[in-house]
């Protein structure tokens, strides 16, 4: 329930309060049928990631699972699973249906980690936004102030992972008070006191496309903008995201010059 995975532990405990308005009562009532699968649980308890770099067991655990729920209930036959779906701001929740094409044909996949080039498909999975939960409170803190009193152009603060935050960091790490790019925030700096402050946030991927900055920039009333490649933004049936934010492919971002050009410089 705390940090950035704890959406999908969030719906769970939404769905087992039994308060939820969209909880069926009865299974012949229901429009579709949740798969109570935590990717985070699987990998912290069934096997270690350090020792085990392959998703392998995940696979396999998770398959297994539906496997006696398709045996056990007649709801998955009947539509061969296009009524189920599963619930994971893991990076990993893509890779449960890499094992076995066949049987998550038509399974939806409600993911953070929405990723076209991991096989994520708008037409039939859901983007969900990942949020960094603290104390089991959704709403990250806002400190947003009046467009004339944003003194900051553009603002991002994260470890270096991914080809993307290597250039953000190279370049621009604590190198221009107005493009402010921080690794790490000095102790006597608020991370979301200097996104109320920012006219633009930058929400560069990490080794995964998602990112908790998209909502903190949105809670912020701060502009995102997205670098990444193959990101679906959360809601985009329904949202016009080129209307208030910012999208670069990762291609235009290769070169410092690029960078200025994009950033204001």
């Amino acid at each position: 329930m705390t940090n950035i995975y704890s959406t999908e532990g969030q719906f769970m405990d939404e769905l087992e309060s039994g308060e939820s308005p969209f909880l069926a009562k009865d299974p012949n009532e229901g429009a579709a049928f949740y798969i109570p699968v935590s990717i985070t649980n699987i990998i912290e308890f069934v096997y270690k990631p350090r020792i085990i770099y392959t998703s392998k067991p995940l696979q396999k655990v998770v398959k297994d699972y539906m496997e006696v729920i398709s045996k056990k209930h007649p709801y998955w036959n009947r539509s061969d699973g296009a009524d189920h779906f599963m619930v994971s701001c893991h990076d990993w929740g893509p890779k449960i249906s890499f094992d076995d094409r066949k049987f998550y044909k038509h399974f939806i996949r409600v993911l953070c980690n929405a990723n076209t080039t991991e096989g994520f498909d708008p037409a039939r999975d859901a983007s969900l936004p990942e949020v960094k939960i603290a104390s089991e409170n959704l709403n990250p803190p806002s400190f947003s102030q009046p467009l004339n009193n944003r003194s900051i152009l553009a603002f991002f603060a994260g470890r270096e992972h991914g080809f993307v935050r290597k250039i953000l960091l190279r370049y621009w790490k604590d190198n221009d008070p107005d493009i402010q790019v921080h690794e790490y925030l000095p102790k006597n700096l608020n991370y979301f006191e200097l996104m109320g402050q920012s006219k633009f946030c930058l929400c560069p991927s990490g080794y995964e496309v998602a990112s908790p900055r998209v909502v903190e920039s949105i809670f912020a009333e701060c502009v995102p903008v997205l670098i990444s490649d193959g990101y679906v933004p959360p809601s985009s049936d329904v949202l016009d995201w080129s209307q208030f934010s910012i999208q670069i492919p990762v291609a235009k971002t290769r070169n410092q010059e690029n960078f200025a050009r994009n950033f204001g410089g």
